[in-house]
C-alpha cells in the first residue's frame, strides 16, 4: 500500500512510500480502508516543523494529518467484534482513548498525526474505541471533515452546556472569525440551533456565501478594521454572546471589546503572530469588567461527536468542502490549504468508495 510520510521538513519534501498492508490487528483493533482525509492548519504546521519539541521528533518518516474516513475492512476478535463489523463506515477520533471529560496530557500524547502516525495513508489500524460510526447521508468526503474542525466548532459553541442540551435560539448572538473549516462548521451548526450570527471575512464573495449558509450579519474587516464597533451596532450595544477567535494575539483585542456582558471567547486557533509584547494585561482587565471568559478550545471527547453527530443527521446537516484532491496531490492539497483561498473544508480522496 501507499503512505505519504514527513520527516517535519516542509511540505515539498513529503514523500510517498510503498509498504506492507497491516496482517495482524489485536483483538480491541480494526484495520480501515481510508476513503477521504481532510486537511487542519495543525496538520501544516506539523509538516512544517512548528511542533517539534512538543515531543520527541520522530527520527524515521512518519505518516501526517489526522481526520479520516474509511471503511472497516477486518475486525479483532472477540473485543472489537461488538462494536464493529467489516463494511461498517467509520471516522477516526483525532484522540482515540479521549472518551469523556476534558482533555488530559496522556490524550495528547496519544493523538494521530503527531506524536502518533497520522492517516495519509491508504489503510490504518484503529483501536475499536477510538472510532464512530458515520451518519447515514454523509459521504465520507463530508464524514473526513467533522474529526477536527466540526468538532471544534461544537465545543467552542456548547463547552460548558449538558450533553444534548446545546444552546438555541435567537437572543445568542455567535461572532464567527474567517471562513475556514472551524467557522464554517460553527456557522451551519449555528444556523441549525437558531443562533444569531455574525460573520467576518475580508472578502466580499465568501461573506456572500456565509449569507447563503444563514449569516445573519456579515462584516468585512478589510473595509471595516474596527469591527469590534460594527458588531457592537449590530447588537445595539449588546455585543456577542459567544466569540469563535480564530484570529489570536491580532484579533484578540477587539474580540474583548465585541464580547457581551457575561459571554464567552471561544479560542480555537491562532493565524496571526504570536509575541509578549501584546497587551495581555490590558486584555485580562478588560475581561474582568466585562464578566467575560476567555476559554481555550481543543477538540472533544467522543461523546461530545457523537452528540454533535446527531445533530447534523436530524437536521441533514452537509459539511461545506471547497475542494477535493487525489491522493497524489496531496502536496497540492496541503499547499493550497496553506495559501489560504479555501471556503471552508480542503479534502484528499484517499480510495474510491
Amino acid at each position: 500500500m501507499k503512505q505519504w510520510v514527513t520527516l517535519m521538513d516542509g511540505i515539498d519534501r513529503l514523500q510517498v512510500q510503498e509498504v506492507p498492508e497491516p496482517i495482524d490487528i489485536k483483538e480491541d483493533e480494526v484495520l480501515v480502508r481510508i476513503n477521504a482525509v481532510a486537511i487542519n492548519h495543525r496538520d501544516i504546521k506539523i509538516i512544517n516543523g512548528d511542533f517539534k519539541g512538543r515531543y520527541a521528533t520522530p527520527t524515521d518518516p512518519m505518516v501526517p494529518t489526522s481526520d479520516a474516513s474509511g471503511t472497516i475492512v477486518k475486525v479483532g476478535r472477540p473485543a472489537a467484534a461488538t462494536k464493529w463489523r467489516e463494511g461498517d463506515r467509520v471516522l477516526g477520533l483525532v484522540r482515540p482513548t479521549h472518551l469523556t471529560g476534558p482533555t488530559r496530557s496522556e490524550h495528547h500524547a496519544l493523538g494521530l498525526g503527531f506524536p502518533q502516525p497520522g492517516v495519509l495513508t491508504e489503510y490504518r489500524v484503529f483501536s475499536a474505541s477510538g472510532l464512530v460510526q458515520i451518519p447515514q447521508g454523509l459521504s465520507f468526503e463530508e464524514a473526513a471533515t467533522l474529526p477536527i474542525a466540526a468538532t471544534t466548532a461544537w465545543m467552542a459553541l456548547n463547552w460548558d452546556r449538558p450533553i444534548d442540551r446545546p444552546v438555541r435560539g435567537p437572543q445568542t448572538v455567535v461572532l464567527l472569525q474567517g471562513t475556514g473549516g472551524v467557522s464554517i462548521h460553527a456557522l451551519q451548526q449555528a444556523t441549525a440551533l437558531g443562533l444569531t450570527t455574525i460573520v467576518t471575512s475580508s472578502s466580499d464573495e465568501k461573506l456572500l456565501k456565509a449569507q447563503e449558509l444563514g449569516a445573519t450579519h456579515t462584516v468585512n474587516y478589510n473595509t471595516t478594521p474596527e469591527w469590534a464597533d460594527e458588531v457592537l451596532n449590530l447588537t445595539q450595544g449588546k455585543g456577542a454572546d459567544i466569540i469563535v477567535e480564530t484570529g489570536g494575539p491580532e484579533t484578540m483585542p477587539q474580540s474583548v471589546r465585541a464580547v457581551a456582558e457575561g459571554g464567552v471567547i471561544s479560542a480555537v486557533g491562532v493565524l496571526t503572530g504570536m509575541t509578549e509584547e501584546k497587551p495581555q494585561l490590558a486584555i485580562g482587565l478588560s475581561l474582568i469588567n466585562r464578566n467575560a471568559v476567555l476559554k481555550g478550545i481543543n477538540i472533544g471527547p467522543r461523546d461530545r461527536v457523537e452528540e454533535m453527530m446527531r445533530l447534523y443527521q436530524q437536521e441533514d446537516i452537509h459539511p461545506i468542502i471547497n475542494r477535493v484532491f487525489k491522493f497524489d496531490g496531496a502536496k497540492d492539497a496541503l499547499t493550497y490549504m496553506k495559501d489560504g483561498f479555501h471556503f471552508g473544508k480542503v479534502v484528499i480522496k484517499v480510495n474510491e468508495d
